[in-house]
C-alpha cells in the first residue's frame, strides 16, 4: 500500500470524530487535503453546521471551495476539536510539526483546541523524534545571526529554500530555518531554549499537545490514545 493511500484511510477515519455544531480547527498538509475532502462531504450528506479556523490559506481557500465556512481565529472564543497532520510523532506523543511551514498558525489554533487529533501514515510514528528536521521559523531581519547561533550550538541550521533556490516564506513572510538533528532525545529543554532566542517566532516541536493519533496503515487504521 502507498502513502498516499495510508494518509487517506487516516484522513478520512478522523472525520468521524467531527459533531454537529463544532468549531473546528483544520491543519494544513498532504493528509489534511484528505480530510477537508471527506468533511465536505459529510457536511453535504449530513448537513452539518460547522464553523472551522484555518492554519494556512491553502487550507482556507480548499475548505471554502468545497463549501465549509470558514471564519478567523480571532473570531471565535474556542475551537472544540483541531484535526491536523503531523510530520513524526513518537510513543509519549511528542511530535514535530511544519514540514508545510505553517506551524505557527498550527500551533496557535493547537493551544486553543479543547482536543487535537493527529492523523498520520504508520511511517510517522517513530521511536524517537529528530529525524524529520525541526523547523524553526524567523522573522528576515537579522536572520543571519539567528542561523549562526544556532549553527554554534551545533544544531545543523539550514535555511529552506524553494526549487528556484529562494528562501521559503512562511503565511506570515518569515523565513523557516531547518534543525538537522537525526534525534531529539530532550524535546522540553531544546523547546524552551527555542524559545528563548530572540528572532525566533516559533518551532515544530509540538509537546505534550496532541489526544489522539489517526495512523493509517496496510493492516488498516489504528487510534492511538495519549495518556
Amino acid at each position: 500500500m502507498d502513502k498516499n493511500a495510508m494518509k487517506k484511510m487516516a484522513a478520512e477515519r478522523s472525520v468521524d470524530f467531527v459533531e454537529d455544531n463544532m468549531i473546528l480547527g483544520l491543519g494544513t498538509g498532504s493528509t489534511v487535503t484528505f480530510m477537508v475532502e471527506a468533511l465536505a462531504k459529510r457536511v453535504k450528506a449530513e448537513n452539518l453546521h460547522l464553523t472551522c479556523v484555518c492554519t494556512s490559506i491553502r487550507t482556507a481557500d480548499q475548505a471554502k471551495s468545497l463549501g465549509i465556512p470558514v471564519m478567523a481565529l480571532n473570531d471565535v472564543d474556542h475551537i472544540d476539536l483541531t484535526i491536523d497532520g503531523a510530520d513524526e510523532v513518537d510513543a509519549n506523543f511528542q511530535g514535530i510539526k511544519g514540514g508545510g511551514a505553517a506551524h505557527l498558525f498550527e500551533k496557535l489554533v493547537a493551544t486553543t483546541s479543547t482536543r487535537n487529533i493527529w492523523i498520520v501514515d504508520r511511517e510517522k510514528v517513530v521511536d524517537t523524534i529528530g529525524q524529520f528536521p525541526l523547523p524553526v521559523e524567523v522573522i528576515p531581519f537579522g536572520s543571519q545571526q539567528v542561523f549562526d547561533r544556532l549553527l554554534k550550538e551545533g544544531l545543523n541550521p539550514e535555511f529552506r529554500t524553494t526549487e528556484a533556490g529562494q528562501r521559503v516564506l512562511t503565511d506570515s513572510q518569515n523565513y523557516v530555518i531547518d534543525l538537522h538533528l537525526g534525534q531529539i532525545n530532550h524535546p522540553h529543554l531544546l523547546a524552551t531554549w527555542l524559545s528563548e532566542q530572540v528572532g525566533v517566532v516559533e518551532h515544530g516541536l509540538f509537546l505534550d499537545t496532541v489526544n489522539q493519533v489517526v495512523v493509517g496503515s496496510p493492516e488498516g487504521v489504528e487510534i492511538l490514545t495519549a495518556r
